[in-house]
């Protein structure tokens, strides 16, 4: 009779044990949506925090670029001493330098009565009044120097004060012939100054060797917000370094958190693309608010040569991140599950297998490496993939075509892998067979 008793205990037991497991399950199942949707957020979080850093990463790093790198700043703007825009701004701003401190009457009055048909025949062939044809005269001989080689030389020479100036507007440090006068910085135009004169007395206008020295200026940068963003400028300097490997892993973290990392990296590379895009329409949008706001003497077409040529490296930058975004995301989508990316896959494996399959009639055999680099392919291609991002972050000043070109080189060092692995089919075929 016990035992008559306590048989039905143990279903009953086994029912309670099995009812408790189902709750548990349920309960774990409840939860793991919400963990799965927190983790989610967070992520989603993470990629787009580090995409709104980027255009203040790439700003960032040109910033510290050209206030520590002297010679990449020098080398980009020695183009501008050809510039025609540039030229003729120079040349009219010596002009009028020494137009101001030259006294017709008075000066030519002083000419030696030698000196003066030398002087009236100069003159005498611009026609007009005197004094126009003494600025026309003055103009030609800007127009000659500065078409020279001397203003070359000169132009070099001013190229590290104009970094210095770049710095001092933005920074407060540095001095010397560039200026930072109230919202302006400007060079001395001094030495061209000089070149006009002596070439003005060796063609005859010998007075103009009586002209003082002149120090005219040049206004390379005009702001009224220049000394209200040496804050937030000598902030993006220090962080540099660390901004753009800050919103890399931002970004990283947000893959790495996401439950679809795939769909998380291409949505995190574009995001990064089109945050680096934003911030080249910005630059354009603000170059035409900045020429709108410079005053009536600055020559716009040279303004707008100079602040091309600043913003250079930065631009530079920005056509890095799309292609760099670009690529990670086609490479993270042609590599997924989806079925234009698998049939893209299988036309490239079909391509190089008619390719191995030629040379296997043509008695081109891989054999031992072929063998090897089937059983090491996937070590070997991330390798590869490794050596192409290394090559990335060690190359000095990387464009959006070294990019590509790693890219298609990576690309290229896939397919030999591919070629030289195909032959080992056969082989491994052929020793079972044997066995």
């Amino acid at each position: 009779m016990a035992g008559d008793g306590e048989l039905p205990l143990e279903p009953e037991a086994e029912l309670e044990r099995l009812r408790a497991r189902v709750e548990a399950l349920e309960a774990e199942r409840a939860v793991r949506p919400r963990r799965h949707r927190v983790k989610s957020l967070l992520a989603a979080l993470l990629v787009v925090l580090g995409c709104i850093l980027t255009p203040l990463g790439a700003l960032a790093a040109w910033t510290a670029d050209i206030t520590r790198d002297s010679d990449r700043y020098v080398d980009t703007v020695e183009p501008l001493a050809r510039d025609r825009d540039v030229q003729n701004a120079v040349a009219g701003r010596v002009s009028d330098a020494v137009m101001a401190h030259l006294d017709l009457k008075a000066l030519l009055s002083q000419t030696p009565v030698a000196d003066r048909p030398l002087v009236e025949k100069a003159l005498g062939k611009l026609g007009g009044s005197l004094e126009d044809a003494v600025r026309s005269f003055v103009h030609d001989k800007a127009q000659a120097v500065i078409a020279s080689d001397t203003f070359d030389r000169i132009w070099a020479e001013s190229n590290r004060r104009v970094h210095k100036a770049v710095v001092k507007a933005l920074t407060g440090e540095g001095g010397g012939a560039v200026k930072v006068e109230g919202d302006a910085v400007t060079i001395d135009l001094g030495p061209v100054v000089e070149e006009v004169k002596k070439r003005l007395v060796d063609d005859g206008l010998t007075v103009a060797g009586k002209i003082p020295e002149i120090h005219t200026d040049f206004t390379v940068i005009t702001s009224e917000d220049i000394g209200q963003a040496r804050t937030g400028f000598r902030l993006l300097q220090l962080t540099g370094f660390w901004l753009p490997i800050v919103s890399a892993l931002l970004i990283a973290g947000g893959v790495l958190l996401a439950t679809h990392r795939r769909r998380a990296l291409i949505a995190g590379a574009l995001g990064f693309a089109v945050a680096a895009g934003l911030l080249g329409i910005a630059l354009t949008v603000f170059r035409i608010v900045y020429l709108d706001a410079l005053p009536s003497g600055i020559s716009q077409p040279a303004a707008e040569a100079v602040y091309n040529t600043m913003v250079r490296y930065l631009r530079t930058a920005i056509r890095v991140a799309l292609a760099l975004g670009v690529v990670v995301a086609l490479a993270a989508w042609l590599t997924g599950p989806g079925r234009r990316a698998r049939f893209l896959r299988q036309m490239w494996h079909a391509g190089i297998g008619a390719a191995r399959a030629t040379a296997d009639r043509a008695g081109l055999r891989t054999g031992r490496a072929g063998r090897y680099v089937h059983r090491h392919r996937a070590w070997i291609s991330w390798l590869l993939v490794a050596a192409a991002v290394l090559a990335f972050v060690l190359w000095p000043y990387p464009t959006g075509w070294v990019v590509v070109g790693l890219a298609l080189t990576l690309l290229f060092a896939l397919a030999i892998v591919d070629f030289v692995a195909e032959d080992i089919v056969d082989v491994v075929a052929e020793d079972e067979a044997t066995t």
